[in-house]
């Protein structure tokens, strides 16, 4: 089970937590996304995506060649409510992230 400590020490790193908030805002991303909305290359994502999975807040789901990131739905109610309030509360942290995702053509 995830402690506050834990949960605030996987976050304490910018690539992660926009990670962690963009999948939280569009429901699911995949690798090529993420490297689209970040401008990061696929290594880098991929490191702080297995970060996400090591502390339980992703599970990822294989659909072919891709491999799909959603946020753990076993995540503790007020772990979850953090991530929607600061997806929320700060659109601005995330709005050149959305706008590089919503102009890629990255087809996943």
């Amino acid at each position: 089970m995830i402690t506050p400590l834990s949960f605030y020490k996987c976050l304490a790193d910018d690539t992660r937590l926009k990670s962690l908030l963009l999948i939280e805002v569009k429901g699911e991303l995949c690798v090529c996304e993420l490297m689209a909305a970040l401008n990061l290359s696929q290594p880098k994502i991929s490191r702080h995506l297995a970060q996400l999975r090591k502390c339980q807040l992703l599970i990822d789901e294989r659909r072919s060649r891709w491999v799909y990131y959603q946020i753990n739905p076993k995540l503790p109610a007020w772990a979850h409510q953090v991530l929607q309030l600061t997806a929320a509360s700060a659109p601005s942290y995330l709005t050149s992230a959305l706008n590089n995702l919503n102009q890629s053509n990255e087809i996943c």
